[in-house]
């Protein structure tokens, strides 16, 4: 298994697993309109990924974690969410009804994908800032969150849009509340938690393992830069555009607040 997940051609292959399930799955949709609207924000993931994987190739546990999301989004697609028998193929497979051992009173598949989905892509998205922002330590574990609950949000605002735009059976099978008025405060609750157990996982482990842990985690949060932005920026813009010199003391101020900065200017 080790020589698998480490192999180069590892992401292909997850790409052609998938291919093989989102075909399998397209095959007799219970509403085959649903399945095409759920499956165009796959596409364009689907494009994303495969167009940046020669340029910005992420890890193979970013592309595992994606690949497990985009499965679970497909069977969903499949069914709609409220008509996924998972509790037959639990009884199937072990006997037991899970709605009467949770005591389910609807079905509870879309809070799985929104839970999964804060777990499985807090990863990938931390992947994305640490090497392309260079964010570091205590930066590093909440931005991730932050995207992922901003997505998920971002999503709920999608599913309403297109519900109220589609209306009757169609709009409600998108939706997916099953008449629960807090429907999407609570997919939104789930991503979020999926999101904080994804980042403490990966802070555990760093902590564990990384001996810069601590001090990347304290250097992230010390400040900077001390001078004000908002309007003393502005005006050093105005004037830098005017080319008139920095106003009386603002030039030490500047040196002073930037430690080594008044050093480095001199020749």
């Amino acid at each position: 298994m080790r020589g698998v997940i480490f192999h180069p051609h590892y992401p292909k292959w997850l790409l052609g697993l998938f291919a093989v399930w989102w075909l399998a799955w397209a095959i007799g949709p219970v509403m085959p309109r649903d399945f095409v609207l759920e499956n165009l924000l796959t596409v364009v993931a689907a494009a994303v990924v495969i167009g940046t994987y020669r340029r910005f190739r992420l890890s193979n546990i970013s592309y595992s974690l994606i690949f497990v999301y985009m499965c679970l989004h497909t069977i969903r697609a499949h069914y709609t969410y409220s008509l996924v028998p998972y509790d037959q193929w639990s009884k199937n497979v072990s006997g037991i009804s899970l709605n009467d051992l949770f005591d389910f009173r609807r079905n509870h598949y879309d809070r799985l994908v929104h839970f999964a989905f804060g777990l499985l892509m807090a990863y990938p998205i931390r992947e994305v800032f640490l090497r392309i922002a260079n964010v570091r330590g205590a930066w590093g574990y909440y931005l991730p969150l932050d995207v992922t609950m901003s997505f998920s949000m971002l999503y709920e605002l999608i599913e309403w849009s297109v519900a109220a735009g589609f209306g009757g059976e169609l709009g409600v099978a998108y939706l997916g509340t099953q008449g629960d008025v807090w429907d999407a405060h609570k997919d939104m609750a789930l991503a979020t938690s999926g999101a904080v157990i994804s980042m403490s996982m990966t802070a555990f482990i760093n902590w564990k393992y990384s001996k810069r842990f601590g001090k990347e985690w304290w250097e992230s949060l010390a400040v900077k830069e001390r001078r004000p932005l908002g309007e003393v920026k502005l005006r050093e813009m105005l004037e830098e555009r005017r080319g008139a010199p920095p106003a009386e003391g603002e030039a030490g101020q500047r040196d002073r607040s930037m430690p080594g900065r008044a050093e480095e200017d001199r020749p």
